[in-house]
């Protein structure tokens, strides 16, 4: 089923947001059943019994990356699911549909973020510029990392910073920590440099890369920013420098004007769009790194735009070994379940065994 790529991203309508807000499935518009999670010899499988036997589905979702165990390919996206517990409060969501939860972005202070408005839907996406509110990365491993169920999936830290001395306290303090995995959001600004993004600097996108190698030997995996001129060249800098993955691709800088007013709505002036609007873009994107990766078995978190099955299939199609998905948590806080039944349904109908099989199996023409 293609959902409606409308997000809703007004506060007060958005599911998942107050703090006491309990949603019950009935009240949602399903474009299907959604699998039910049922305890097999201790682990979680996701699907539905038939004909009295449960489903495989586990068996055929599971990947591995960096060395991780998956349950599923998906991968909840930084700054769209809070520190993990967010969506815990919907009835029917479980982090355990998911193979990973990307954490936050957290810097070495409390960062109190922008100004309003931060959020602002427009056409098939969104526009937001939080900013990187968030407590400090002191606080987020020593108070919330222990709140955390790690026996509900994996858990990845998002490292953000001005400065690459920034990177590499907050890196060293995850280091330290359960956490399962670091990404490294290279599109903040480095105020050294004049506030130019390092993501979009291959030099400078190795130079952070390279500082957080040398502080952790968890994995690292460098979020690849679109706004720059040669994604692949910078993707080849940073495996020279020590990543061990990338999530590709970070959001596109774009504006919403209020022809009223005539000034940007966004407080920021500008933010990132995200949602099905750029998901042309992210897939040729993702095929471009995976042309540089493939040869050093890098893995890659395909995201932008994922919203059913037959995005996140195209992902992985492009190269992608996991996918990323976050603007549709927004509008349907229980997508999850129904894009890992899609992605079942579709290796069975091509008589797949696992959905690693699909990856960087793109044919041009």
């Amino acid at each position: 089923m293609q959902l409606c790529p409308t997000v809703g991203a007004k506060a007060y309508n958005v599911a998942g947001v107050g703090w006491n807000l309990r949603l019950v499935k009935d009240d949602m518009k399903h474009g299907g059943n959604i699998p039910q999670r049922t305890a097999v010899n201790g682990e979680t499988t996701i699907g539905q019994k038939k004909d009295g036997e449960l489903s495989n589905q586990n068996e055929m979702l599971a990947v591995e990356f960096c060395g991780m165990k998956f349950a599923t390919p998906q991968v909840l996206l930084s700054g769209c699911v809070g520190f993990g517990e967010e969506y815990t409060r919907v009835e029917g969501f479980s982090n355990r549909d998911v193979g990973a939860i990307c954490l936050k972005g957290t810097t070495g202070t409390a960062r109190l973020g922008n100004a309003p408005h931060r959020v602002i839907e427009t056409p098939s996406g969104m526009i937001n510029a939080i900013g990187l509110q968030n407590p400090g990365a002191p606080y987020v491993v020593n108070d919330i990392l222990p709140a955390l169920d790690f026996n509900e999936t994996r858990f990845i830290a998002n490292v953000s910073g001005s400065t690459i001395e920034e990177y590499i306290e907050v890196t060293r303090l995850f280091d330290d920590s359960p956490i399962d995995a670091i990404e490294i959001n290279i599109s903040c600004p480095n105020v050294k440099e004049g506030g130019v993004a390092f993501g979009n600097d291959p030099a400078m996108s190795a130079r952070v890369v390279e500082a957080c190698r040398a502080v952790t030997n968890k994995p690292l995996i460098t979020k690849l920013s679109p706004n720059q001129t040669d994604i692949a060249y910078n993707a080849k800098r940073c495996i020279e420098a020590g990543t061990d993955a990338f999530a590709v691709i970070n959001t596109l800088m774009g504006m919403a004007i209020d022809i009223e007013q005539r000034t940007p709505i966004i407080g920021n002036n500008q933010g990132g769009l995200s949602g099905p609007a750029i998901k042309p873009v992210a897939l040729l994107k993702t095929h471009q790194v995976y042309q540089v990766c493939k040869g050093h078995n890098i893995p890659i978190i395909g995201q932008g735009g994922i919203m059913t099955a037959e995005d996140a299939i195209e992902f992985m199609i492009a190269g992608a070994s996991a996918v990323g998905v976050g603007t549709a948590l927004f509008y349907d806080p229980l997508v999850c379940p129904k894009i890992n039944a899609g992605l079942v349904e579709y290796m069975a109908r091509h008589g797949m065994s696992n959905i690693s099989q699909l990856v960087g199996t793109l044919q041009l023409n």
